[in-house]
């Protein structure tokens, strides 16, 4: 990749959930690095549905890091500039609320087909060259392992800052995860908001699909399903499950919500509900 793109490539660290791949160079060289590892995704993601039973190929995913500072130009007055660069280029975008643990740094997740996420990158690059960052930039680097651990559906997930980080080992987590209490939705708890980053060897995505219900109260199903249907999409896309919710039946108090995928899909999409769930708890409790 270095040799063919003509980019400066650095990894970080192996011994954290998350790692850094910093390119530098002209920015013709950039794109290309950009292009090949995102065909590099493709590719994985294509050969782990070889003896899937799914029937639509999730998206590929990338997340940025930027420096906070230089958000702004990204987003654009009342999100007119992020919205511009989701219509001509077809991919999904998303900047994160909050800046990631320890540094002045966000991240920026984009999601689709390997060209629309390649505009989309150059896009991003063009307004970052016109807006330089601000003051000092304290750049985000993942800590190593040690992180709380979740367990949640036979699928361990290691909660680093913001982000859920599925964890193949079980076995080994196992008796960690069993320490940590479950996610409550309680108003004490502070929710669990922005991205979440998927690691692509954490999802067993040749396991057989299953399908899991959920009950929810009708008057929170609205923070599960989110303006024009922001926040459903986003679970779905993020944990890779299809998730139904049920028409509201005359008498009833609840929703059926009907959450199909694999095991670890079912469990992600699970978590992220109960987040939602939870964060508009700890904001109802603080009205």
């Amino acid at each position: 990749m270095r040799e063919e793109s003509g980019a400066r490539i650095n990894i970080s660290e192996g011994n954290c959930p998350e790692r850094i791949i910093t390119l530098a160079g002209p920015t013709t060289a950039i794109f290309k690095a950009f292009s090949m590892i995102i065909e590099k995704l493709e590719e994985d993601i294509s050969s782990s549905m070889t003896n899937s039973t799914a029937t639509s190929k999730p998206p590929v995913t990338l997340r940025i890091v930027v420096p906070a500072s230089q958000c702004g130009s990204l987003i654009g007055k009342g999100g007119c500039k992020i919205k511009e660069i989701r219509e001509s280029t077809g991919a999904q975008v998303q900047v994160a609320g909050d800046m990631l643990p320890n540094s002045t740094e966000r991240a920026i997740t984009i999601a689709g087909t390997p060209q629309p996420i390649i505009e989309c990158v150059k896009q991003i690059c063009v307004v970052m060259l016109e807006s330089p960052p601000k003051g000092v930039t304290i750049p985000y680097r993942p800590k190593p392992s040690g992180s709380p651990v979740i367990f949640a559906g036979g699928q361990a997930y290691a909660v680093q800052g913001q982000h859920a980080i599925p964890q193949p080992d079980l076995t080994k987590l196992h008796q960690l995860a069993m320490q940590q209490s479950p996610f409550p939705i309680a108003p004490n708890n502070q929710g669990f908001q922005g991205s979440v980053f998927l690691s692509l060897a954490g999802m067993d995505s040749s396991a057989q699909t299953s399908s899991h219900e959920l009950t929810i109260p009708n008057d929170l199903i609205g923070c599960i399903i989110g303006r024009q249907g922001a926040k459903i999409n986003e679970i779905r896309q993020m944990s890779g499950a299809q998730i139904k919710i049920a028409n509201q039946v005359e008498g009833s108090t609840d929703r059926q919500v009907t959450i199909t995928g694999s095991p670890a899909g079912i469990s992600l999409a699970e978590y992220l509900i109960n987040a939602r769930l939870s964060s508009e708890a700890t904001g109802l409790a603080a009205n």
